[in-house]
């Protein structure tokens, strides 16, 4: 039997909004907790962190798409908060079922699914895996098929909490922010333990198994600046998929997107949902 536990906590929008009420609730099947942030009403979307993050990084974007009327979904990767799962010989495919389990019993069965970089294959692994539950895919600040290996190296530092501080804004700075970005909000909200269990569930699946994300209406959401996306792959999902895919480039942004730029983020998102059929 299904079980959900809630957790309430009243939040506030942005300044000069209506209070929006925020809970949190334990998904819980087959002996798998998926601890989810809730809120808003209407057609349900679901936000998946980036790798060895949590989906605390998306708050101000969650508030922007609760006042375009839209039901914010945020599961935690197992591992953070109270989300508890196996963290060995798993795959994507595991992850892709936690993410069904929520949209099931929190999101009235069907839901757009964002995912930001590393949740991005998670997103698109969801829509192949159960396609009857995902109204849409957007894939935001995704890499593209190939891209520079060395930047996984800034990565790794960038969320290594024992290295020292200057060394750590510099990766930020090389991989995840653009020039006028601040970056050292991603000084924290790294959970560095989970680094390569997720690393290891992404390699155990063939790339052309998630790369597709289904057959459901694709956005392309990607930052101008970032070096995982450079200008000359622009339209490689485009030119792959045709019109299933919309692109949208929010300037000023690199890897890290929602941070530096999230009105321009919820809006692009917002706008291309209501833009979708029912079903």
């Amino acid at each position: 039997m299904r079980l959900l536990t809630a957790l309430t906590l009243a939040v506030c929008l942005l300044p000069g909004a209506a209070q929006a009420e925020r809970t949190r609730v334990l998904v819980r099947y087959a002996g798998i907790v998926i601890e989810t942030i809730v809120e808003g009403k209407g057609p349900a979307v679901v936000l998946l962190p980036s790798l060895a993050r949590d989906s605390e990084d998306y708050d101000d974007v969650a508030d922007g798409l609760v006042r375009q009327g839209l039901r914010v979904l945020r599961p935690q990767p197992r591992g953070i908060g109270r989300s508890r799962g196996p963290l060995e010989n798993i795959t994507l495919h595991d992850f892709a079922r936690d993410v069904a389990e929520v949209i099931t019993q929190l999101g009235d069965g069907r839901a757009v699914v964002v995912g930001h970089a590393y949740g991005n294959w998670v997103a698109r692994m969801t829509a192949v895996d159960h396609p009857a539950l995902v109204r849409g895919v957007a894939i935001a600040a995704a890499a593209s098929r190939q891209y520079d290996a060395s930047l996984r190296a800034e990565i790794d530092k960038a969320g290594d909490p024992a290295l020292p501080e200057e060394v750590r804004l510099a990766a930020l700075r090389k991989a995840f922010f653009a020039p006028g970005s601040d970056p050292r909000p991603w000084l924290s909200g790294w959970h560095p333990h989970l680094r390569e269990a997720q690393r290891a569930a992404a390699a155990a699946v063939p790339q052309q198994q998630w790369w597709p994300g289904g057959v459901a209406p694709l956005l392309d959401l990607q930052a101008d600046q970032d070096p995982f996306r450079t200008g000359s792959t622009r339209l490689e999902m485009k030119d792959e998929f045709g019109d299933r895919v919309t692109v949208v480039v929010i300037k000023n942004a690199s890897h890290a997107l929602f941070p530096e730029q999230p009105q321009e983020v919820a809006t692009a998102l917002a706008d291309w949902i209501k833009r979708l059929p029912a079903r």
